[in-house]
């Protein structure tokens, strides 16, 4: 899925001219962000974001006035989201708010590359959603993947990820996605089996291998308990 004529306005918000310096410069390697904004603090990007909002976000975290956590309750999910900050301990909270990644200062060029390939990715997602649709069976859901309908039985699922206004499913062989939010989509009985471990995150239980103090392991995959849903987890032990 490719869309090479179509950029996305970004804004970066870093009170640290070096590491500002070095967000734009990563940036510009990529030729489907358009760099509409650059600023040194939050509260000096709160007006240019409300007049045009972005559709990425490279955000700070600890910054005078305005944080970047703070900057993002503010405006909720309207932008892709990823968080370049020097402290790991914010990782938690910033998935807590829809980011789509979370960078740890100094940026590491391999690592930002694979951020921007999952960016990419999600923006395409968002944008292709029309050929998406989704429909419930006797146990199993047909999803619209272009112009077939493919049937996957609801025990192959694994987990399920929200992606803003669209959730992502995930089976041993492919990854799916429906034009529908993840809270939606886990008020039809079809999705009884799956619980809620994270509000990016759903996972059906009888893939759930081990559970740890932060952490679900399914097979050989590692989701994150987000704070608010640890007490349901807490649960299946």
């Amino acid at each position: 899925m490719s869309l090479p004529h179509r950029t996305y306005r970004t804004v970066i918000i870093d009170d640290n001219e070096i590491d500002r310096l070095s967000a734009v410069a990563h940036t510009r390697r990529f030729p489907f962000l358009e760099i509409s904004g650059v600023y040194a603090s939050a509260d000096e990007a709160i007006p240019a974001l409300a007049g045009n909002p972005p559709e990425v976000l490279l955000l700070d975290i600890d910054m005078p006035g305005t944080s970047g956590l703070e900057l993002r309750r503010i405006h909720g999910d309207r932008a892709a989201c990823i968080f370049i900050t020097s402290y790991p301990s914010y990782a938690v909270e910033s998935f807590e708010l829809a980011a789509l990644d979370f960078l740890v200062k100094p940026i590491d060029k391999l690592r930002f590359e694979k951020t921007m390939e999952r960016l990419k990715d999600y923006l395409e997602i968002r944008d292709k959603a029309e050929l998406f649709e989704c429909s419930l069976g006797a146990g199993s859901i047909f999803i619209k993947d272009g112009h077939q309908q493919v049937k996957i039985p609801m025990h192959d699922i694994i987990y399920l990820e929200a992606l803003k206004d669209y959730t992502r499913v995930v089976t041993p062989t492919k990854k799916y996605c429906v034009l529908s939010i993840l809270g939606k989509l886990l008020q039809e009985a079809a999705f009884s089996s799956f619980i809620r471990i994270h509000r990016s995150y759903a996972v059906q239980k009888h893939f759930i291998q081990r559970i740890t103090s932060q952490e679900v392991i399914l097979k050989d995959i590692t989701l994150p308990i987000g704070r608010s849903y640890k007490a349901s987890v807490d649960g299946l032990i």
